[in-house]
Order: structure tokens, then sequence, then C-alpha cells
């Protein structure tokens, strides 16, 4: 790969939390990169209300890649949880480096591949019966994607909030705040969802797997 052009090709973007990097129904014009921080995707509902999708940390391509590759707008909103460094590249000059290397190509290809797999890991954790086993399904997810090393565990890097962890498996904010709060008595996990340690990563597990 012509390393220089790509890099000539590429931009970097720094946002605050008050920020928005783009909005459900704008034109998807650039692929889009996490260099540091954490984003997350929103869907607004009918009613009005904000659902969190998923997660975006560093290493993550985003763009709604179907979306940007269909020319369709974007389905949800991105917004950074903290102040993040974003690297984008045009969509024309994206199409024109996997055009000129195969390689990328097939770097692309695999990203597409991981992108279904969490897709599909997404709905395995939908249609777990109980509200709990889904819940932990997330935790161990977090855990195994962004999770530091701590003294008394492992250490989400990502600040989550309650209304977050609701959304993202489909349950009140009322219910994940009972649920977590049982998950602390029974040493799972403690702190707060600004500092959340993972306490027992096995039980959460054997937790998710029912």
């Amino acid at each position: 790969m012509d390393r220089q052009r790509v890099l000539q090709d590429l931009t970097e973007q720094h946002y605050t939390k008050r920020d928005v990097i783009f909005r459900e129904g704008d034109p998807t014009e650039y692929f889009h990169i996490v260099k540091e921080g954490t984003v997350k995707c929103v869907k607004s509902t009918p009613e009005g209300k904000e659902c969190t999708l998923k997660m975006l940390m560093p290493g993550d391509l985003f763009c709604c890649d179907a979306a940007a590759f269909e020319g369709s707008c974007h389905p949800g909103t991105a917004q950074p949880m903290g102040d993040v460094s974003i690297l984008r590249m045009n969509k024309k000059a994206y199409f024109e480096m996997l055009r000129r290397n195969p390689e990328a190509a097939l770097e692309v290809i695999k990203h597409l591949g991981n992108r279904l797999n969490e897709a599909q890991e997404k709905a395995k954790i939908l249609a777990l019966d109980r509200t709990d086993q889904r819940l932990a399904a997330l935790l161990v997810d977090l855990a195994t994607r962004n999770g530091v090393k701590d003294p008394q565990g492992i250490k989400l890097a990502v600040r989550l909030t309650r209304q977050d962890m609701a959304n993202m498996v489909g349950t009140t904010t009322e219910t994940a705040i009972r649920i977590m709060s049982r998950f602390k008595r029974d040493r799972l996990v403690s702190g707060t969802a600004a500092r959340l340690i993972i306490r027992d990563l096995p039980r959460l597990k054997a937790l998710a797997s029912g």
C-alpha cells in the first residue's frame, strides 16, 4: 500500500462531549476511525427518545458501512462520550484506495465480516430470555473488547450510563439499575457507571450463557 498517499488522504478531527460527529439523516461523506476516546452510535425512536446502538473504541472503523457503500444517509447519530480524536477519509478517496490496493480491499472485507459477527452477537444477546442474561452478556463483551487489568479485576475503559446499558440490552433504565445493584451485591461488579470494574468475569460468562 502507498502509505504516504493514504496518510495524505486522512484528516484528524477533534470533538468534545458536546459535539456531534454526524447526525442521523446526514449524507455519508466520510469513513471514520476512532483514534482516541469512545464514541456511541444512537438512533432516535418515533417517540423522540434516543436508543444507544453500540460503542466505538480506538481502532474501530465506522460510517454505517452499508449506508456508505449504498450512497444512502446515516441511519444513526455518532456522539463522542468525552474528548475524542477521529481520523476520517473522504468516501471517494477511500474507494480509490480500495481500487488501487487489493490488500486494503481484503482488510475491508475482513472488517465487514467482523461487523456482521458483531451484529449476530448483538442479536444473540437480545434473543436471550432473561434481562440479567442480556446485561451480563453485554458486560462480558465490553470487558473482552476494551477491558483493562485492575487490582480488583477488569476495569471497563468505556464510560457507560445506566441508560446506555438499558438501551443496548432492550430494557428500562430502572430494570438495568436493579440488575446492576444485584450484580454488585453478588460481587460480580463494583464501582460506578463512570468506573465500572468486572470483579468475576467467569461467573458473568456463566450467567450470560444461562
